[in-house]
C-alpha cells in the first residue's frame, strides 16, 4: 500500500488508492464487453476465434500497464471498436487483403503515429484540421458501427432494389438484439455501471434459454494461460507496403491520430490534468503508450489499440493517477482465465452494444456548426458516406476533399491551410487510381 501512494502519489490529486481500485473496477465494468465484441469481428475478419480473444485481451493488458506505470493516466487502452470494424469490413472485406496483410498495415499505423509523435509531427497535424471535420469524422464512424450491429443481427439486410431493408424482425435473434438495444438503454440511462457487459450477458442468457444459441457443454473458467498462437508474428508487412494500401496505412494513422488526442485531452480535461494554458502533463508519453501499443497489437494478432473513453466513468468515480490504469490491467489479466466464455457469445448479443457505441459517438453532431454551408457540406459527405460506402477511408477522403475544395472556391481561403491542401490532395490521388 505505501509503495502505491509512493509511486502514484493519489493525494496529491485529491484520491486515495482505495479511490483508484474503484475507478479502475468502474472502467472495467465499462469497457470489458470489448473483450466479447472485438474477437466477434475479427473472426469475421478470418482470424481463429480463438487467438483473437487472447491477443485482445493481452494488448489490453500491456497497453494499459504501460499507460498507468509509465504515462500516469487513469485510462484504458485497448484495441477500438470502429477501427476493428475497419478491419474486419473493409480491409478484410470488400478491399480483398488478408487478415495477415491487414495486421502488417496496423503495425506500419503504429510506427507511423509513434514517428509522427517523437517528432512533434502530429501537434501540426491535429491543429490544422478543423474542429467541425474532426466531429464529423467521429459521428461518421459512429453510423458506421451502428449501421454493422444492425446488419449482423439481421435488424437491417440486403435487398436487391434498395439495396438496403427492414430485416425479418420476427427471427428470434433480431427481436433479442432489439430487447438488447432497449435493455442496454434504459440501464445506461439509469447510470448503473458495466451497463453493457450486463446488456451482453442478458441477452447471451436468453438466447440460450430459448435455444438459439449454445447452452456451454465444457466449463467457462480455463486452468491455463490463453496465447494467441495462431496469430503471433503473423503480420505480412510485404503485403502492407503494396501500393494499394496506402489509403488504408493513411485512415489507419488518421483515425489513430485524431482518436486518441481526442479521448486523452477530454480525459484529462476531467481529470484535472489539463493546465489553463492547454498543456497537458505527460500528454506526449500517453501518446507514445498509444502507438507502442498499437505495434505490439499487430505483432499479437489484434487492431489498432486505442484511448477507451468509457474510461471517463472511472474518472467520474474519483480515478485521478496511473493507479487506476493498473487495476485496470489486472482485471483485463483475471479475465484470460474465463476466455472459454467468449466462444459463447452470439453476434445478436454484441450487436447492441456496436448500435448504443454508433449513438454514444453520434452526440458529437451538435458541434457542427451546420448553420454555415462551407461546413455542412463537407460535415454531412463525411458521416453519410461512410455507412453507405461501409468504408471509413472513403468517409475521411470526401470530407477532407469537399472542404478544401468548397472553401476554396467560395473565396473563404483563411479557413484553409496547407497541411489540409496536403492531405486533400492525398485523398485526391488515392481516388484518381481508382479511375478505372
Amino acid at each position: 500500500m505505501r509503495l502505491l501512494e509512493t509511486y502514484f502519489n493519489p493525494a496529491a490529486r485529491g484520491s486515495s488508492v482505495r479511490k483508484e481500485c474503484l475507478a479502475g473496477l468502474t472502467s472495467f465494468m465499462a469497457m470489458c464487453y470489448l473483450i466479447f465484441v472485438v474477437p466477434s469481428m475479427l473472426a469475421d475478419a478470418g482470424m481463429p476465434k480463438d487467438s483473437a480473444v487472447a491477443a485482445t485481451i493481452w494488448v489490453s493488458i500491456l497497453a494499459t500497464l504501460l499507460m498507468g506505470l509509465w504515462a500516469k493516466f487513469p485510462v484504458g487502452v485497448a484495441p477500438g471498436l470502429g477501427i476493428t470494424a475497419f478491419f474486419a469490413y473493409y480491409i478484410c472485406g470488400p478491399a480483398g487483403y488478408t487478415w495477415q496483410t491487414g495486421l502488417g498495415a496496423v503495425f506500419i499505423s503504429g510506427l507511423v503515429f509513434l514517428l509522427l509523435t517523437a517528432t512533434r509531427v502530429r501537434q501540426m497535424i491535429i491543429n490544422a484540421v478543423p474542429m467541425d471535420l474532426k466531429y464529423a469524422i467521429v459521428v461518421g464512424i459512429g453510423a458506421f458501427i451502428a449501421f454493422i450491429g444492425m446488419k449482423s443481427c439481421g435488424i437491417v439486410a440486403a435487398d436487391p432494389s434498395t439495396f438496403v431493408t427492414l430485416g425479418n424482425l420476427g427471427q428470434p435473434q433480431t427481436l433479442l438484439a432489439v430487447a438488447g438495444v432497449f435493455l442496454i438503454g434504459a440501464l445506461m440511462a439509469l447510470r448503473i455501471p458495466g451497463a453493457m457487459i450486463i446488456g451482453i450477458l442478458a441477452i447471451t442468457l436468453a438466447g440460450m434459454l430459448l435455444g438459439v444459441s449454445p447452452v456451454p457443454s465444457g466449463a467457462i473458467f480455463s486452468g491455463k494461460l490463453p496465447l494467441p498462437t495462431e496469430t503471433l508474428l503473423q503480420m505480412d508487412l510485404k503485403g502492407a507496403l503494396h501500393h494499394g494500401l496506402f489509403s488504408i496505412i493513411f485512415t489507419l494513422t488518421m483515425v489513430d491520430l485524431f482518436d486518441n488526442m481526442g479521448v486523452l485531452i477530454g480525459l484529462a480535461h476531467k481529470a484535472g490534468f489539463m493546465r489553463e494554458d492547454g498543456h497537458i502533463e505527460n500528454l506526449d508519453k500517453a501518446l507514445i503508450t498509444d502507438s507502442l501499443a498499437t505495434m505490439s497489437s499487430a505483432l499479437l494478432g489484434a487492431t489498432t489499440a486505442t484511448s477507451y473513453l468509457e474510461s471517463a466513468t472511472g474518472v467520474a468515480e474519483g480515478g485521478r493517477t496511473g493507479l487506476t490504469a493498473v487495476v485496470i490491467a489486472g482485471l483485463f489479466f483475471l479475465s484470460l482465465f474465463f476466455a472459454p466464455l467468449v466462444a459463447l457469445v452470439p453476434s445478436f448479443a454484441t450487436a447492441p452494444v456496436l448500435i448504443i457505441v454508433g449513438a454514444l459517438m453520434m452526440q458529437e453532431v451538435g458541434r457542427i456548426r451546420f448553420a454555415d454551408f462551407t461546413v455542412a457540406l463537407p460535415a454531412f459527405l463525411t458521416i453519410v458516406s461512410m455507412p453507405l460506402t461501409f468504408n471509413i477511408a472513403t468517409g475521411f477522403g470526401f470530407g477532407f476533399v469537399s472542404w478544401v475544395g468548397i472553401k476554396l472556391l467560395s473565396g473563404r481561403f483563411k479557413d484553409v491551410n496547407l497541411i489540409m491542401c496536403l492531405i486533400a490532395l492525398c485523398f485526391g490521388i488515392n481516388f484518381a487510381l481508382r479511375l478505372h
